[in-house]
């Protein structure tokens, strides 16, 4: 359930961001780096956009290929995927190529991530959108207070990331010191998000695609979404969707 959440609030609020940047019909060029099981990728190109797809996991491209291959025609000629890292951007594109770069859950795993966010920086057109999502540094103390795990939670304070349900260690990033690098690379932070300030710890019952079972779910939405844009609780989500633009 955490993750359907997730991808249903970013790609609501991506939504939001396309309706009031582009003009309305564009067909848009997007950049997804790291795409993993394409959830988002395939939203936008239902939605009639042009969707690129770079992944250096082909495991995870073979599953978007699968799930392209239930897609009506029109809408898998729509998407190229291509197996690579997403700090190469540079050696795949020219700059200024895609209207909309996304990089959702990437930065986490990369040590040095500002090279990477000026290469996708450079890939933007004028007035084009990027679009992160990170782990909120400033919340990592949450997950283990609210669980009752205080040895975790204090070690939390002080710590850089927290090892993600895998066991695998993870960076997490502090809004101030990514809105500083936006500014840097020229893409300013405009809107800002919390995502999962209630059901960071969820695991509750679903359905075949992670949602709550009846009508809990739409209410489970209208109240993350709130929070998420709400002070001070965004700023208590497990993670962050930042959406900066291209000067």
């Amino acid at each position: 359930m955490r993750g359907a959440v997730r991808q249903e609030l970013v790609a609501r609020q991506i939504e939001e961001q396309i309706a009031g940047r582009f003009p309305v019909g564009q067909r848009l060029r997007v950049l997804d780096v790291g795409l993993g099981q394409g959830t988002q990728a395939l939203r936008l190109a239902r939605a009639g956009h042009h969707v690129t797809g770079l992944e250096s996991d082909p495991s995870m491209l073979a599953e978007v290929r699968k799930a392209l291959e239930g897609e009506p025609a029109g809408i898998r000629e729509r998407v190229r995927l291509i197996e690579g890292d997403g700090r190469e951007t540079g050696v795949h594109f020219l700059p200024g190529a895609f209207d909309i770069v996304l990089c959702h859950g990437v930065l986490m795993y990369v040590t040095e991530p500002d090279p990477l966010l000026a290469g996708l920086a450079r890939v933007l057109a004028p007035g084009g959108l990027l679009s992160l999502v990170v782990r909120n540094a400033d919340a990592l103390a949450m997950r283990p207070g609210l669980s009752g795990d205080w040895r975790a939670a204090l070690a939390a304070f002080d710590s850089p990331g927290e090892s993600d349900r895998s066991g695998q260690r993870v960076r997490a990033d502090r809004l101030p010191a990514l809105t500083a690098t936006l500014a840097g690379i020229g893409a300013p932070l405009a809107n800002w998000y919390g995502i999962r300030v209630f059901t960071d710890l969820a695991d509750g019952a679903a359905d075949a695609d992670g949602h709550p079972a009846g009508a809990e779910w739409e209410r489970l939405l209208a109240a993350e979404d709130r929070a998420g844009r709400t002070d001070p609780y965004r700023a208590l989500a497990g993670l962050l969707h930042l959406c900066g633009v291209r000067g």
